[in-house]
């Protein structure tokens, strides 16, 4: 899938103006821009608030030559090491100053690829600038910490009301845009199902149109039937067909497949079971809330399921 066919791509916005954030953090990166004084920084908070999104914008706006690099997919450290030496090493078109933008820098290594991040940052102090962004900050270590400006996009529910609805103008805006008919209702529900992960918004609002070109609220969710494929694939032991059929859902609201189980579970479990499915249930959708790889606490979900409940 290219690019420019994902939504979140097109539409990233490329202006601080233009991004949706809670007020006082987004007047901290307008002055950045406004000043030109970029810092290195550290971005910290879930996924989908915005925290690529925003270090590009200010790239842009500064005219600055960027690089982007994903360390939970770049992270090998000769990998790294080399991404960052040859753009480093080489002068700016643009003149200035150059930036480094680390993607999910919790991923690395905090005994070897931390470390030898900090001493990048040292050696080419003088022509680059570096920001990182992580969902947990407690897996960053302390020296790059203590060598960046931190910044919390986490919002508080206070905020989120009034970021949501910026939201929701938005999200309509990329629908007209995209001819997608919908449901205000559905589009609010979504909303709200994912916020404040704005990322997953549009990304689901993108796989719900497909197909069907409008989002109503019937196709946000899997189906009966693709429940009806989970539940025989558990009955049967089939862990490779249950991960499988995982895998291919997880665009889906993990809350979604636990409550889609829950809700279609008098259909496929035999009765006497019904109790312990729930309990499953309901503790791993708890630990959903905490875990850093969703699809792997969905298939342990399953792999319990598949293991102590009674299916008809």
């Amino acid at each position: 899938m290219s690019k420019d066919f994902l939504w979140v791509e097109k539409y990233r916005p490329r202006k601080v103006a233009d991004t949706i954030l809670p007020a006082d953090l987004k007047n901290t990166f307008q002055k950045i821009v406004d000043t030109g004084d970029m810092p290195n920084m550290l971005f910290t908070g879930t996924a989908g608030l915005g925290k690529t999104t925003i270090a590009r914008a200010m790239c842009n706006e500064l005219d600055l030559d960027y690089i982007v690099i994903n360390g939970s997919e770049e992270g090998n450290i000769d990998t790294l090491r080399g991404k960052i030496k040859q753009f480093a090493s080489s002068v700016s078109l643009q003149g200035g100053y150059k930036v480094i933008i680390l993607d999910e820098a919790d991923y690395l290594n905090p005994q070897s690829t931390q470390p030898a991040l900090r001493g990048f940052m040292e050696e080419f102090a003088n022509n680059c600038r570096f920001i990182l962004t992580c969902n947990f900050k407690n897996r960053v270590i302390e020296p790059l910490h203590s060598r960046c400006g931190v910044y919390e996009f986490n919002t508080s529910k206070k905020a989120l009301a009034d970021i949501a609805a910026q939201f929701y103008k938005r999200f309509v805006y990329i629908l007209d845009q995209e001819n997608v008919s919908y449901d205000s209702k559905a589009v609010a529900d979504l909303i709200m199902k994912y916020a404040p992960d704005w990322r997953r918004v549009i990304n689901e609002g993108q796989r719900s149109s497909i197909g069907g070109s409008s989002i109503n609220g019937s196709n946000t969710n899997p189906s009966g039937a693709g429940f009806a494929e989970l539940s025989a694939s558990l009955k049967e032991k089939n862990f490779k067909k249950m991960r499988s059929w995982v895998v291919n859902n997880m665009d889906q609201d993990t809350v979604g497949i636990f409550r889609g189980l829950y809700d279609n579970m008098n259909e496929f479990i035999e009765p006497r079971s019904i109790p312990q499915l729930v309990l499953i249930l309901a503790d791993y959708q708890y630990k959903d809330a905490f875990v850093a790889d969703h699809e792997l606490n969905v298939v342990a979900c399953m792999t319990e399921i598949m293991a102590n409940v009674d299916f008809k």
